[in-house]
């Protein structure tokens, strides 16, 4: 039962209301023939249901009324009017024998949770029942959740990552993410002959957070999100004395799967954002939590016993040469071949019923118990058009280290290969500079404000940053006041970046040398700022400009990473293991054909490792050069092997931005 709508769905269909009223047919989605859920309107003028149009997308290239040319990209988000207009469409409450009331499709879900009493009987009794199988369903323990966490603007990638919330799952972070390579996972030389292998494990706990003051801030800082290569929301940060640090359970590294039964796993940063900055006196947080490496042949007598699932999955491709998006490999003490990643945006990651980590039995019928990742993939490249998989899902299990082949179906090299890696230019140790800068979804725009004043009239402004930072951040403008010349121009706006004021450099300057400068060119009539203002590409976006009640204002973490390379200063992290260690940090990014250059980032530390103990790095940080070797254009299977070169000592040249503070 969903507990947004509270009626029975898919997970991923969209939500069912019963609404009082005939609507009008200009706000039905013609695919779906019911009143719009989270509205697109495409270049050609009509309007569907985000999940309905997404889904039609992934079989055709065309509008379904006009059968124009049309891709999902060109669609955007319909107008504030019209997402109102179907908000306000008046519902009945869907436990009519308890309840009569009606109400806004926008409030439904406020009611169920705190006034429907047909609801609360209906939990009641789930809670009387230990164990409820509802009657056609699986066991519960092949199944996943049924209490579809809500997702309102982005449809959930896959299934839940946990089977029920009140017990904690162990999952394998081997292959979390796509693009997600770990560098914990190293192969032992030839000859060494360890006497336990290990494998990396985690949990899934929901974590209950309570506050006196409803909009008291939670004192965390975070990072990533679908918009980034991170793909996840993850914590890089909790501040001292604060409400997550009273609480001690969430810790940096975490993963932030749910908030108050919200899906965050697959929402841009800025939407994760607007969730965790929600004010309420109760938060409900489903996380992610690394547990360090566990003894891999303990697990084994806990993981066979766990029932298994046969799960048949169809795939249309377009024509033959169309890629399912698929990484393929085999394990070192398993026959058969396994998923290991979905790539972002491919056939199969959007058809989101393929997992990683299934076992393939079977491509169009021939028998791949015993096969290789290189037939599968042949067999998937010679397929016109339909490819029917069947695969066995064992729900918790670990993902072993692959063997050093591997395939996948769009031909794309394995991020666990052995590429040879290209000698390149060492980067100047006095200074970092990349060739490019990662700007995705936020761009940079210089400006320059000449204003003539009173020579005792303020600037109006306040700052922060500073190279004396933490983070060595550049000055930038935390708020204007209404008095001030700055506010009467307008020009200048919060959290633009101060480049220089009649002519002297602001960006080398630390946070009183900064306030010095300003304070002393503010004495003249006329003065000259040089700026740098982010701009969000994304008019989708929702925005976060304005000052929340309770939170103090400081730029999102997204918003650093459009800066240009010249403003970045780096730092170099040196770390140090023994022979039998492993690094102890995973990373993301890197080149590749379809998004091109992107900048590596660390994802996940692992407790109890090198860079663990280091504390230095941190989620989010940005890997510039490995021992003065340039990054930028490397991809995974490049620097992977670079890192595995380095037997006892790596000098990391990062770049660190603070991460969002909620």
């Amino acid at each position: 039962l969903c507990c947004e709508c509270g009626q029975f769905h898919l997970l991923l269909d969209n939500h069912l209301y019963n609404f009082q009223d005939e609507v009008d047919d200009e706000l039905i989605c013609h695919i779906c023939l019911q009143p719009l859920l989270q509205p697109m309107d495409t270049p050609c003028g009509h309007t569907y249901c985000f999940k309905c149009l997404e889904n039609f997308m992934q079989e055709y290239n065309f509008c379904p009324m006009d059968r124009k040319k049309l891709s999902f990209q060109q669609c955007h988000k319909s107008s504030l009017l019209v997402r109102n207009l179907l908000d306000k469409l008046i519902v009945f409450c869907p436990f009519k024998a308890e309840c009569q009331q009606t109400m806004q499709r926008c409030e439904l879900e406020a009611h169920l949770q705190n006034r429907c009493p047909g609801f609360k009987k209906y939990k009641s009794e789930l809670q009387r029942k230990k164990n409820p199988v509802p009657k056609g369903k699986e066991d519960p323990l092949t199944k996943v959740e049924t209490s579809t966490p809500k997702d309102p603007e982005v449809p959930s990638g896959g299934p839940s990552l946990v089977a029920e919330s009140s017990s904690a799952a162990v999952v394998s972070l081997g292959t979390a993410e796509p693009g997600l390579v770990n560098p914990a996972f190293e192969e032992t030389e030839e000859g060494e002959n360890l006497p336990q292998r290990t494998s990396l494990v985690a949990e899934t706990n929901t974590i209950e957070i309570h506050r006196e003051d409803p909009e008291e801030e939670l004192g965390i800082r975070i990072v990533g999100g679908k918009d980034t290569p991170l793909g996840n929301i993850v914590v890089q940060e909790v501040l001292q004395d604060s409400v997550i640090a009273a609480d001690g359970r969430i810790a940096p590294g975490d993963h932030i799967l749910e908030v108050n039964g919200v899906n965050i796993s697959s929402v841009t940063h800025c939407q994760a954002v607007s969730f965790l900055r929600h004010p309420g006196p109760v938060l409900h947080l489903m996380v992610l939590q690394e547990k360090g490496f566990s003894n891999k042949a303990a697990q084994q007598d806990s993981t066979s016993a766990t029932n298994r699932e046969v799960i048949h999955v169809t795939l249309i491709k377009r024509d033959r040469s169309e890629p399912l998006g698929i990484k393929l490999i085999r394990k070192t003490d398993e026959a058969g071949i396994f998923i290991l990643d979905l790539l972002e945006g491919g056939l199969a990651a959007k058809n989101g019923k393929l997992s990683r980590n299934d076992r393939v039995l079977s491509i169009n019928g021939q028998d791949l118990r015993q096969g290789t990742p290189e037939a599968a993939a042949q067999i998937i490249q010679t397929t016109e058009s339909r490819v029917n998989f069947v695969v066995l899902r064992q729900p918790g299990v670990q993902l072993s280290d692959p063997v050093e082949d591997g395939s996948t179906s769009n031909s794309s090299s394995s991020s666990n290969g052995g590429s040879p890696v290209h000698h390149r230019r060492r980067l100047d140790q006095n200074h970092y500079r990349r060739k490019s800068n990662y700007q995705k979804g936020y761009a940079s725009h210089e400006k320059t404000v000449a204003i003539k004043k009173e020579p005792k009239e303020s600037l109006g402004i306040t700052i922060g940053g500073g190279r004396d930072n933490k983070n060595k951040l550049p000055i930038y403008v935390t708020s204007v006041q209404p008095i001030g010349c700055l506010f009467r121009d307008g020009r200048i706006k919060r959290g633009d970046v101060l480049l220089s004021i009649n002519g002297i450099d602001l960006t080398h300057l630390n946070y009183y040398e900064a306030v010095s400068a300003l304070k002393s060119n503010a004495a003249s009539h006329s003065v000259v700022l040089k700026a740098l203002e982010i701009l969000s590409s994304n008019s989708m976006e929702p925005s976060l400009d304005i000052k929340e009640q309770g939170f103090s204002w400081s730029p999102l973490w997204i918003t650093w990473l459009g800066l240009p390379s010249y403003l970045h200063c780096c730092q170099d992290i040196v770390l140090t293991k023994g022979n039998l260690e492993s690094w102890g940090f995973s990373i993301v990014g890197g080149f590749e054909e379809s998004k091109g250059n992107q900048p590596f980032f660390i994802k996940t530390i692992v407790p109890g490792t090198p860079a663990f103990r280091d504390r230095k790095l941190k989620c989010g940080d940005e890997i510039v050069a490995v021992n003065g070797v340039p990054a930028i254009g490397m991809s995974n299977s490049e620097l992977i092997p670079m890192l595995k070169e380095q037997r006892n000592k790596v000098t990391l040249t990062v770049v660190s931005w603070p991460g969002s503070l909620v």
